[in-house]
């Protein structure tokens, strides 16, 4: 569909948010360091059945983006419905809570309408970031659960040299000798399918967040998953070098990565070395082997969901926190405003809508792709159903979607200065396209109800950094470094980038002082390898999109046509 001039029709009596409508469960999955390297995503050589199931009775978003590519800032973002500039979290250490204000969370608003709600795994960022309570008990109705191995998580279990274990990136881990012969999204998942099995008996209404932790760093995952992807079948990125013409407050230079011992021990130099060409293959390798382990845990739950009866009235999401680059302008990492970074896989499940009802059991049922008997085939995996679109969305948007879709009142839009106001949203509902797109198999005519809506032209991210050269706090500066706020806008052609001076003490950005911009053109630049912001040729594409970014995201917003 053509998204410039997207009209996405209103059908009032048959709107998926009507509010007389029976409330649904909520099931938020939210995967860590999730990109959209999947089989629904059209990569023919990963190995998600699961993931790829759900992607096929949903509407699928090629175009979802999240506001910072790291972990807090992006969660606490979509939790709260408002982007970091709001927050003010920019960094792993600081509180929503203590830096901006007591703002209504997500599953807090839930459980402000009477639903039970629970947090499994990370959803919230851990430690600090929370409060050191995961948000508990604003948002949840009891503590968060988090798996007694995730303190083990970071240790020695990858085995090694001598036949002994190491903490590596690259974790392929034998179960028979691991810390309680598991793994925490492994045991996350149990409590979760216990969860879901006791709400099926007291037939309260849940909100139930699973957050799961691969494949983030460390790449650690049953080693039969490794069997899936055999080292002949992995290829390196397409673009594993440096930019030319790339700003160096732009590039990040990966220390996460840099920490564990099997990368350290390769003596990369620093800021600007490459990892080794055959290391690259072995990550490239862990990470897609790291997903398909998810994607097996994802698809337990989703067969518990619906063999416990719950899956005709539950809305399921599912989305990244952030994507991640594997090699990609030589980054392995997140932590930057490119594309591969920012975008991430997100799909919504709406039971009865986005697919048929079917009995119990029907729905989800579990497919095990360790299972040679079932000749699972990769490059088959896309189950060619369900909906897909092309439309702008964020994870900012989440927050008002989901609230409408379970039929619980959805957020108004904040004012400019909310930071007293508890409740409202920096995001826009994307019901409407959900209906545009469900409806049309009813209906002809999706806008008979006489309204429309123009949907978003561009979406915006950021990232901060301490300073124009890259260094060790270049990933994850916390606040008290931050010097510079690097503001982007990706539209359908292009993607612009300033880079600017920010006071972290009044939270306020100064646009007159740019350190440096990027702009990449898509019809002849699909990788952002290429950044053409200080051509001549250019300059009137920059100075027109450099009004838009700084217009920001409130003149992006859907607008109603009469």
């Amino acid at each position: 569909m053509g998204l410039l001039m997207f009209l996405v029709g209103v059908v009032i009596a048959t709107s998926l948010g009507e509010s007389a409508a029976p409330r649904r469960n909520v099931l938020f999955l939210v995967v860590d360091d999730l990109r959209p390297k999947l089989g629904c995503y059209g990569e023919t050589n990963m190995v998600t059945p699961n993931i790829d199931q759900l992607a096929a009775k949903s509407v699928k978003f090629e175009r979802a983006y999240v506001q910072e590519a790291v972990c807090s800032p992006s969660r606490t973002s979509f939790l709260t419905g408002r982007r970091p500039d709001t927050t003010r979290i920019f960094d792993l250490v600081h509180y929503f809570r203590h830096l901006a204000g007591n703002y209504t969370t997500l599953p807090e608003h839930f459980k402000n309408n009477g639903y039970i709600t629970q947090s499994v795994g990370k959803i919230f960022h851990p430690g600090t970031a929370s409060g050191h309570t995961d948000d508990y008990p604003y948002s949840w109705t009891f503590p968060a659960y988090h798996s007694p191995l995730l303190n083990y998580a970071n240790q020695r279990l990858c085995p090694g040299p001598g036949g002994q274990l190491y903490r590596y990136a690259v974790c392929p881990v034998d179960l028979k000798i691991v810390p309680g012969g598991s793994l925490p999204d492994i045991q996350n998942t149990d409590f979760t399918i216990e969860f879901l099995k006791n709400r099926s008996m007291d037939h309260k209404p849940f909100f139930v967040g699973m957050g799961y932790h691969r494949p983030h760093l460390p790449f650690a995952y049953p080693k039969e998953f490794l069997d899936l992807y055999p080292l002949s079948k992995i290829h390196l990125a397409p673009n594993p070098y440096y930019p030319p013409w790339l700003p160096e407050v732009a590039w990040t230079p990966w220390d996460e990565l840099r920490s564990w011992e099997d990368v350290a021990a390769l003596n990369i130099s620093y800021p600007f070395g490459s990892v080794p060409l055959d290391f690259q293959i072995k990550l490239r390798q862990s990470y897609s082997a790291a997903a398909s382990y998810t994607d097996a845990q994802v698809g337990r739950v989703l067969q518990a969901l619906d063999q416990y009866g719950l899956a005709d009235n539950t809305v399921i999401t599912f989305h990244g926190d952030h994507g991640w680059q594997l090699g990609e302008h030589g980054e392995w990492c997140k932590h930057t405003n490119f594309d591969i970074a920012t975008r991430i896989p997100m799909f919504v499940h709406v039971p009865g809508v986005t697919a048929k009802e079917a009995p119990p059991g029907r729905m989800f049922p579990f497919i095990d792709a360790l299972d040679k008997s079932l000749k699972f085939q990769p490059e088959k995996s896309s189950l060619g159903e369900g909906y897909s679109s092309d439309a702008f969305v964020e994870a900012v948007d989440l927050y008002a979607t989901i609230s409408e879709l379970a039929g619980v009142d959805a957020p108004p839009t904040c004012p400019e200065n909310p930071l007293k106001i508890p409740f409202c949203t920096e995001g826009a509902s994307f019901v409407p396209v959900i209906n545009n797109l469900t409806m049309t198999s009813h209906s002809n005519d999706v806008t008979s109800a006489g309204k429309s809506f123009a949907w978003k032209q561009a979406i915006f991210s950021q990232f901060p950094r301490p300073g124009v050269h890259p260094g060790n706090t270049s990933m994850n500066p916390v606040l008290e470094d931050i010097r510079i706020m690097g503001y982007t806008m990706r539209t359908v052609d292009h993607r612009y980038t300033e880079w600017i001076a920010y006071d972290h003490t009044t939270f306020t950005a100064d646009w007159s002082k740019v350190y440096a911009r990027e702009l990449y053109i898509y019809s002849s630049d699909p990788d952002e390898d290429v950044n053409v912001a200080e051509v001549p040729a250019f300059q009137d594409l920059a100075t027109f999109l450099s009004k838009q970014l700084k217009a920001g995201w409130r003149s992006m917003l859907p607008t109603l046509r009469v």
